[in-house]
């Protein structure tokens, strides 16, 4: 797995051919260049120049392989919305490393509204989570509230974006 940059503008405008390479990637990322480049009518040889300028200028940003939650042990999902106490840019950035390090956290977003932060975690059980919860929010003196909403189910899940 390989994290590009988020922050680094793109490089070079997407045509028709990145746009069809970018959609078949979020299907298939393991898919043979040979195959890809069939699927969005290119020689291969163009086709993997594309695939590593698209790589490069950070339009693709990991490649990953999805796991299910329950054939690995953790089995229970939430969503935690948390409020912090102060918004020094200090303790948000040390809160933002301190996050990042914490494997129960699936996904971090910082929002808008009455939560401050938005986080996806996934647990074996309860005792998990309260241990979790212990560890992440209550020993944190800079955290006022969170509220933690338990996956009943999943309707949709997918990280492509409609390109």
């Amino acid at each position: 797995m390989h994290a590009r940059n988020m922050d680094k503008p793109p490089e070079s405008p997407l045509d028709d051919y990145d746009r069809r390479i970018l959609a078949q990637l979020q299907i298939d990322n393991q898919i043979s260049n040979q195959a890809l480049a069939a699927l969005v009518n290119l020689s291969p040889p163009a086709c993997l120049r594309r695939v590593k300028r698209l790589r490069e200028d950070g339009y693709i940003l990991q490649d990953t392989s999805v796991l299910a939650p329950n054939k690995v042990g953790l089995p229970i999902m939430m969503w935690v919305q948390v409020q912090v106490e102060r918004e020094r840019l200090d303790l948000l950035d040390e809160f933002k490393r301190f996050l990042n390090e914490v494997p129960e956290v699936m996904q971090c977003y910082v929002v808008t509204g009455r939560a401050d932060f938005v986080l996806l975690i996934s647990v074996r059980d309860i005792d998990n989570y309260e241990e979790f919860a212990n560890r992440v929010f209550r020993q944190n003196p800079n955290i006022r509230h969170f509220e933690t909403m338990v996956v009943m189910s999943r309707v949709k899940f997918g990280l492509s974006l409609p390109i």
